[in-house]
């Protein structure tokens, strides 16, 4: 494992915990799109099947079960303890949008036709597109809480420490996934306006 690896987990990591402590401080959701945290929940999800199949590491077992825990413990939150302050109205973007083709994508492009392979290509590709709601929400509202940026700033970090990461792989390794690189090449290209907002204001 390398460092760009690594400082990638703790990008994606810092993110949600900065979410999570927002909310917990604030007790509110406000700012948050719940469709976005839907999304990643089901991302990490059908992504974690291996969990009952392989085991790689202890650290990519404890990463992988602190990932699904957070990602359930946020929907969560969002729409039961502190659902009384989710912007629901504005958190509209339709989902439908983003998982029929997602689903159909990953059918037909994987790199084999069983079950546990189509749901990790799926997973891929949705959360190329799962920051979708949010990015959404704010251009919708026309604002983000600092506290929100923070967490959309490392989400995107995390993703251009994991491109870092496959160009290393790709030199000392001679290992390339197509599939992960183009999706996540697809996801950082997302967050680049958020990006220019974030760091001229």
């Amino acid at each position: 494992m390398n460092i760009f690896r690594i400082l990638g987990d703790v990008s994606h990591l810092l993110a949600i915990i900065i979410l999570l402590l927002k909310i917990l401080k604030s007790k509110s959701c406000a700012g948050i799109s719940g469709k976005s945290q839907i999304l990643f929940a089901l991302v990490f999800t059908t992504r974690y099947l291996d969990l009952f199949t392989t085991f790689i590491s202890v650290y990519n077992t404890v990463m992988k079960v602190i990932f699904l825990i957070c990602a359930y413990v946020t929907v969560y939150m969002i729409y039961v303890k502190f659902r009384k302050t989710f912007d629901s109205e504005n958190d509209s973007f339709r989902l439908e949008f983003l998982l029929v083709p997602v689903t159909g994508l990953s059918f037909l492009e994987n790199h084999s036709f069983t079950p546990l392979e189509i749901l990790w290509t799926f997973s891929i590709y949705l959360e190329s597109v799962a920051i979708l709601p949010q990015l959404f929400m704010i251009s919708k509202t026309g604002e983000a809480e600092t506290i929100t940026t923070h967490y959309l700033f490392f989400l995107g970090l995390y993703r251009a420490l994991y491109i870092a990461n496959w160009v290393w792989r790709y030199h000392t390794e001679n290992f390339y996934d197509q599939i992960a690189v183009v999706s996540g090449v697809v996801q950082t290209i997302f967050y680049c306006d958020f990006f220019y907002l974030y760091v001229t204001k």
